[in-house]
């Protein structure tokens, strides 16, 4: 979709050309650029370099990072057998490019901007295997048919009077959710924790990080700040921009947050919806509605796009919920999918297709918080245009509580089966290339074998005296 002039002035906002920069840097406005990347798990990594230097020679030449960071767990711990990166390869170095659109002040932190960066061999060729790489991937798949997407990730979270050193000194046992009620939609609720989600809300606007609306969700403490849609890769740009800075700025404030997909049993998980809508050539024409079709006015391709996903959910899951805890999150009656079936405006379903005319467009439940975004948006983009190549005819929308529907297909039961389905899978790697699939496949083996070989407490409460 075409911005108009105030979605404009809201994206450019707090963003920053070269040249304003460099007089910012001179003024003494800005001492430290913070150059960063994107890890498997979707974290910032990088480093702080001074203003001057940054201006004065990463700006033009990039810099060197170690390969590791893309062949470690979640501990920075360096996983074994990556063909990437190893030590039989002697770790070597990467050379970060700077993607200089994405250049922007950080309001909440004093004299310093970000910039996100690509990824090139020492040769000059991309890492295939980077995050950001495989979005483009898609995206230039997606332009060779003279197509574009508009995409927009829903973040939820949980908030906690506590510090994240407190709550690491406590074992993250006995913490303090900003809550203690169901706060949907609720007001009051939310003018408990309107100083941090205020100062997120303001701050990502200030950044160039355009938001819509902040709001209570379903758990204790839970909330959501939803950001303006954007095409593919500026959106997940905003995402991990957003993830870090709602940290650090929840970090200033000696409170704390956490986007696991369930932080526990007790309470509702914590999603990433994505939605999706394809346009035509410079963005001006909407693809998915068609005003002569049957409501909800879904056109033939939209109906190919959801056909996709719908066949190819389950073998992308490792995109969509990459570790152990993600598969926690779908419970019945949580507002969390467990059937993969679509229907129009139905919560219960995994995939919903919402909105009217142009706004049409597929809102895909089952990805939770703890998403690589990147990764998550490239599957969706694939899976979507699998349907649309193949013509792949959509199944009968789903109508009523699709948590009854017990013959529907499900979601995976955990990381280990969305392993199996992965590995199984030619579709995946035919859509995303064989050497991104082997990758993110390692890495999953990796976590289900961490996670096998540890005694947990629920293990300990259960067993220590009884058995």
């Amino acid at each position: 979709m075409a911005e108009g002039p105030d979605q404009e002035a809201a994206r450019t906002a707090g963003r920053l050309t070269i040249d304003a920069l460099a007089d910012q840097v001179a003024r003494g406005a800005v001492d430290t650029v913070v150059v960063a990347m994107v890890d498997l798990q979707g974290r910032l990594v990088g480093k702080r370099v001074t203003g001057t230097f940054f201006v004065d020679s990463v700006a033009r030449e990039g810099m060197h990072a170690c390969s590791y960071l893309w062949g470690m767990d979640v501990d920075n711990t360096p996983l074994p057998g990556f063909a990437l990166t190893s030590w039989s390869t002697g770790y070597q170095d990467f050379h970060a490019v700077p993607d200089l659109g994405t250049l922007r002040r950080v309001p909440w932190l004093p004299a310093t901007a970000v910039v996100l960066c690509d990824l090139e061999t020492t040769d000059g060729e991309p890492v295939e295997e980077y995050p950001r790489q495989v979005l483009r991937r898609q995206v230039e798949k997606l332009a060779a048919r003279g197509m574009q997407a508009k995409m927009a990730s829903e973040l939820e979270f949980y908030t906690f009077q506590d510090s994240y050193q407190q709550a690491a000194a406590q074992g993250y046992r006995g913490l303090h959710p900003t809550g203690h009620y169901i706060e949907d939609y609720h007001i009051l609720q939310g003018s408990k924790v309107e100083g941090l989600l205020g100062a997120i809300r303001n701050g990502m606007d200030a950044a160039g990080i355009p938001v819509e609306s902040s709001k209570g969700e379903w758990g204790h403490g839970q909330g959501e700040i939803n950001l303006r849609y954007a095409d593919p890769i500026e959106m997940a740009d905003r995402h991990v921009l957003y993830k870090n800075g709602a940290k650090e700025i929840a970090i200033a404030q000696g409170m704390s947050l956490t986007f696991m997909a369930k932080w526990t049993a007790e309470q509702a998980g914590s999603s990433c919806h994505v939605h999706t809508s394809l346009w035509a050539g410079d963005g001006d024409r909407a693809l998915f509605h068609d005003p002569q079709a049957a409501a909800p006015g879904m056109s033939a391709l939209c109906q190919q796009f959801l056909a996709g996903q719908l066949q190819l959910s389950r073998e992308l899951s490792v995109f969509t919920a990459p570790g152990v805890n993600s598969y926690k999150r779908y419970r019945e009656g949580s507002f969390a999918p467990v059937r993969l079936v679509w229907g129009y405006d139905n919560r219960t379903c995994g995939l919903r297709v919402v909105g009217h005319g142009a706004s049409l467009r597929i809102e895909a439940r089952h990805p939770g918080a703890d998403v690589n975004p990147y990764l998550a948006l490239a599957s969706i983009l694939a899976a979507g245009r699998y349907g649309i190549e193949r013509g792949l005819a959509l199944p009968p929308m789903f109508s009523g509580d699709a948590y009854a529907g017990a013959e529907q297909t499900r979601v995976p039961h955990n990381l280990e089966e969305a392993i199996d389905l992965l590995e199984g899978s030619a579709a995946a790697r035919e859509l995303l290339g064989a050497q991104v699939v082997e990758h993110y496949l390692h890495l999953a083996r990796m976590e289900q074998e961490a996670f096998d070989a540890t005694v947990t407490d629920w293990e300990r409460q259960r067993n220590f005296e009884r058995i």
